[in-house]
């Protein structure tokens, strides 16, 4: 059953990031695109440099980043975007990214993803998937919570858009064994768990920072093709196939995939409410922890929205974030 209330749009998942950005003009907002050198993080970056916003693309790679940030110029005729390093799995780089940004901050969307195909850590001991897509964002989003607070008080708020998927659907968050060093490892249940954090940051982030102007919701871009699936085994490769064919998504191109972080960014229902699950631009509607994927492809589960599993993940991700790197 849909419940009533939700945040409804125009768009579908038909739509692209220009339909969203149609009349729009972001002149003088400044925002950040994690994994900005490519695929959704590039398509994103593309959107709003060409309405006006003054863009930083964060990106591991910068060489990669700088083609992408020039193609962009190119294309839109607008300011070139700014390319600056940051891998989120270092904390290093994510402290010296934070340090290095100057004045206010509008928009942080943390698009950059990783999937891994077999068990990979930090040097901390970190299960890579939940270091990267969660850890990483919420050094990064809260050292920049000063920058975010002042991006707020001059354009009457400031958002902050996670990235999830319907992964997140396969796995809560297993907090006696985050970093999977008694269970089994299984890539895709590290992913989805990944991806549940990143949701459930953005609930606990909006709670804590609505009073500042921040606030922060989650999408799910859907189905597309890009560089993140490249480190796929055979058995990923076959789950993907066999959840598209049981219609669990529909394949979309860069351009729709990129919209409902655009919604997230700029749709005015959502300019001063967070803790949000969007999917195909709408907000999604929550399901039990039970319930099949395969019947409920645009829903969002309990425990990605739960606001005591929230308060509890943002208490032991600073605890980890504080202890010294060995």
């Amino acid at each position: 059953m849909i419940e009533s209330g939700l945040i409804s749009t125009p768009f579908t998942a038909a739509s692209t990031a220009d339909d969203v950005l149609q009349g729009q003009d972001l002149t003088g907002v400044r925002a950040i695109v994690t994994g900005g050198s490519s695929g959704i993080g590039a398509e994103t970056a593309r959107a709003l440099t060409a309405v006006g916003a003054e863009v930083t693309l964060a990106v591991r790679d910068t060489i990669a980043g700088d083609t992408v940030a020039a193609a962009i110029s190119q294309a839109t005729g607008r300011t070139r975007p700014r390319v600056a390093r940051l891998d989120l799995a270092d904390r290093a780089t994510v402290a010296e990214f934070v340090d290095a940004w100057r004045g206010p901050l509008h928009l942080l969307i943390n698009n950059a993803g990783v999937v891994t195909g077999g068990l990979e850590r930090t040097r901390e001991g970190w299960e890579l998937q939940f270091a990267t897509n969660h850890l990483g964002h919420f050094a990064l989003a809260t050292g920049l919570h000063g920058a975010l607070a002042r991006g707020a008080s001059d354009r009457d708020g400031a958002r902050i858009v996670s990235v999830s998927s319907t992964a997140h659907m396969r796995s809560g968050i297993d907090f006696d064994d985050l970093h999977f060093e008694d269970r089994h490892y299984d890539p895709q249940i590290a992913y989805a768990q990944s991806k549940t954090a990143n949701a459930l940051f953005a609930v606990e982030a909006t709670r804590l920072w609505a009073p500042d102007g921040i606030v922060a919701n989650t999408v799910n871009p859907g189905g597309v093709a890009t560089g993140l699936q490249r480190n796929f085994t055979p058995h990923q490769r076959q789950s993907l196939d066999a959840a598209e064919a049981a219609g669990v998504f529909t394949y979309k191109t860069v351009e729709q995939g990129a919209a409902t972080s655009i919604v997230a960014a700029v749709f005015p229902a959502l300019a001063h409410s967070g803790g949000h699950y969007l999917d195909d631009a709408q907000e999604a509607y929550t399901v039990p922890n039970d319930a099949d994927l395969a019947q409920h492809p645009h829903g969002v589960k309990e425990w990605a929205l739960d606001p005591a599993i929230a308060e509890r993940l943002w208490a032991v991700s600073t605890d980890l974030l504080r202890a010294r790197p060995e």
